[in-house]
């Protein structure tokens, strides 16, 4: 079996990511997540450079994991757990899912996801949905093409309001003829 690609994201209520200026202030922290079992599911994380930015650069702090950063104008490096990348992530993320070993945590970017997404690579879209409303900020997916999804996955967190959802991801939408109606 191949690993899969996790898009695992908080999001308000209204789909977005991050606030306005990228905040994350309004996220909830739930006390019977256990955030140990989480991070043990997985041992790459992918992320664009505005979430790497966010998280104060430190994507690459985190023992075992492999943090590879996508960006179009940070320069390319690689040290000791982490990558800044400038190739095309459908290119990088194809093969990283080739390669053995536990799955991959799609972290952050709206922009990243699409183009994750477009290029078929997202197996499942896991979301946290918190009880708040941004009003505006980062979205959840920027404009696209239509993807379906299937439920496989629903929990309410009682202590929070915070409710996850699992989805996996069906494929593109196919593009069907019009119908005519008579006039």
């Amino acid at each position: 079996m191949s690993r899969r690609l996790r898009y695992q994201v908080a999001v308000s209520l209204d789909g977005f990511i991050a606030g306005p200026k990228g905040e994350a202030d309004w996220i909830v922290m739930d006390p019977s997540i256990d955030f140990d079992a989480l991070f043990q599911q997985f041992d790459t994380l992918v992320m664009g450079r505005r979430t790497y930015e966010a998280m104060g650069g430190h994507g690459g702090t985190m023992p075992g994991v492999e943090v590879i950063v996508f960006s179009r104008t940070l320069p390319p490096s690689s040290a000791k757990g982490l990558t800044i990348a400038n190739d095309d992530p459908g290119v990088v993320v194809a093969a990283l899912k080739a390669k053995p070993g536990r799955d991959i945590w799609l972290f952050g970017g709206g922009m990243l996801f699409r183009t994750l997404l477009d290029a078929g690579l997202v197996d499942s879209v896991e979301l946290a949905v918190m009880p708040v409303l941004l009003g505006s900020g980062v979205p959840l997916l920027p404009p696209g093409q239509v993807t379906t999804l299937a439920l496989t996955d629903q929990k309410t967190l009682p202590a929070t309001g915070i409710l996850m959802l699992s989805y996996s991801v069906r494929g593109p939408a196919v593009k069907r003829p019009r119908t005519r109606s008579k006039k």
